[in-house]
């Protein structure tokens, strides 16, 4: 039997916000409220991470890759604005990051997935 893998029970049914092996971290977050702005839902999306990532004994600091998903590419520099504010200007705590434009459930605008190292 291998390591356990711990998993940050979400919501929704079928699926967790996050799971931790060993001392990697993967969580998923959307914005609870789907009638905000594509800034609005980004900046609901970085604080559910946030205590996800701080559940899981991790933080943005420890980022290593993140995946955006955004209903519009015409509204990736709105989203960018509060990213980069969230992220900070050290670019030694940067991830390798992706943004691609995707179709999301009714009302979502945007949906982050993050990878990080445990502290």
């Amino acid at each position: 039997m291998g390591d356990p893998i711990r998993r940050l029970r979400g919501s929704a049914t079928g699926r967790n916000r996050g799971s931790v092996y060993r001392d990697l971290v993967w969580t998923v977050a959307t914005a609870p409220n789907a009638k905000d702005s594509v800034a609005g839902q980004t900046r609901q999306c970085l604080a559910a991470l946030d205590r996800s990532l701080e559940e899981a004994g991790s933080g943005k600091t420890r980022l290593l890759s993140a995946q955006i998903f955004l209903v519009d590419m015409a509204t990736k520099p709105e989203m960018d604005e509060v990213w980069n504010a969230w992220i900070g200007p050290d670019p030694d705590h940067w991830p390798q990051r992706a943004c691609v434009g995707a179709a999301l459930a009714d009302g979502c605008l945007v949906e982050i997935i993050l990878l990080a190292a445990k502290s």
